[in-house]
């Protein structure tokens, strides 16, 4: 019988092994001339040898392999046109479990990755101690192992210039953040005063027809720029277009986690007269929902459909599509197109920016009459009639 365990390991010889055997083998008696033949046959096999292992190792090589820390991990394919693959790297400013942004980012980043070929990417996880983000990322500059980090937050512009400014060749695709005229950075921004906006509306609505006080809450994870110039703003113009006398009673939790604090803040938000609340706020939204459960209010969710979350309670969902903007992106750049150096600005009528108003657990939730009301301020901005600046101003076509 044959004994397959040998005969696998003679399959793994080393080159020097493999050589040495081709080599040295028994031979039979040899005349003169049959004698140059075999030493022919045998360089030529040496040689053969040679280059299988060779492209054997390269092979293994462009396959990619697990980030040895555990922390990311590495996908891609290698180019099918001789062209050198790309390296990407994306880097998550938190944990991309439980992230519905994040997950997004690294969902439409590998869509276009495994599409277009020709490419690797590693996904680093950075945490959420902010004051580490900077050292992580010039880290995976300096290492000069990636052609794109990519990555996703407001913070991220800023922190990116300080690393571009000392790693010249580094370039950056940075979404949900600003920074225009650097030719290492490309970003795009989502029109959040227009996602406010829409939660802000359908939030008034619920409200009045509740006949309740013509309050809101909004309940955010941090104060950071964006909330308190962009999301904040436009979450009380949307209440404001239903009715002026609308407010909105506004705190922050101080970190991206504490479910309890959350709950806290929601249910003291409802004791003193709040019935629909807007979190933003990572990980303690699930005690926001939780208390609006128990106190009888509702929430309206950001970012991603949230319905699911708790139905009935869950009454809206604004939303961005960062799904998209990645994979659409990311395409771009492996295509050598991705306009550097440019901030884009994109909102509803660019179909990055929604309201879920087609979801069961919507209709089944919310009355008719304002179902409808939504649905005519969604399609004034989906066509493009109607459309909000960043600073508030309304634009009327």
């Amino acid at each position: 019988m044959l004994d397959t365990r040998k005969a696998h390991e003679k399959a793994h010889y080393s080159l020097p092994e493999v050589l040495s055997q081709t080599l040295n083998s028994p031979q039979l008696p040899l005349t003169s001339n049959s004698l140059r033949a075999s030493q022919s046959r045998r360089v030529f096999t040496c040689l053969l040898a040679s280059f299988l292992l060779l492209f054997s190792s390269v092979m293994t090589f462009a396959g990619g392999a697990a980030d040895s820390t555990g922390r990311g991990s590495t996908t891609g394919t290698a180019s099918q046109s001789g062209q050198k693959t790309k390296s990407l790297v994306i880097f998550v400013p938190g944990v991309v479990s439980g992230s519905p942004i994040y997950e997004m980012l690294v969902s439409g980043v590998k869509k276009a990755v495994d599409e277009k070929g020709g490419a690797n990417l590693k996904v680093v996880e950075g945490g959420f101690n902010q004051a580490e983000w900077e050292s992580k990322m010039t880290s995976l500059a300096a290492s000069g192992a990636y052609d794109l980090i990519i990555s996703s937050n407001p913070a991220m512009p800023a922190i990116c210039k300080a690393v571009a400014d000392k790693f010249p060749k580094q370039q950056f695709l940075l979404f949900d953040g600003q920074l225009a005229g650097n030719t290492q950075i490309y970003t795009l921004r989502y029109n959040q005063r227009e996602q406010a906006f829409l939660a802000g509306y359908l939030a008034a609505l619920v409200a009045k027809q509740s006949g309740s006080a013509k309050k809101l809450g909004l309940v955010a994870g941090q104060e950071y720029p964006a909330m308190n110039e962009i999301i904040l703003p436009g979450f009380l113009q949307g209440a404001r277009m239903v009715d002026s006398g609308f407010s909105v009673d506004f705190r922050v939790v101080g970190n991206w986690y504490d479910a309890a604090k959350g709950s806290d803040l929601a249910a003291s938000m409802i004791r003193e007269g709040a019935t629909v609340i807007l979190p933003i706020a990572g990980g303690a939204n699930q005690g926001v929902v939780q208390a609006a459960a128990d106190g009888n209010a509702k929430v309206v969710w950001f970012d991603v459909n949230g319905y699911s979350i708790k139905p009935g309670v869950v009454v809206g969902s604004a939303i961005l599509k960062q799904d998209r903007a990645a994979y659409e992106k990311t395409k771009l750049y492996l295509e050598g197109t991705l306009p550097f150096g440019k901030a884009e600005l994109v909102g509803v009528a660019d179909g990055y920016v929604d309201f879920i108003d087609d979801d069961p657990a919507y209709i089944a939730a919310v009355s008719e009459a304002v179902r409808k009301q939504q649905a005519e301020m969604v399609a004034q901005f989906r066509s493009g009639k109607f459309s909000l600046l960043e600073n508030g101003k309304e634009i009327r076509k």
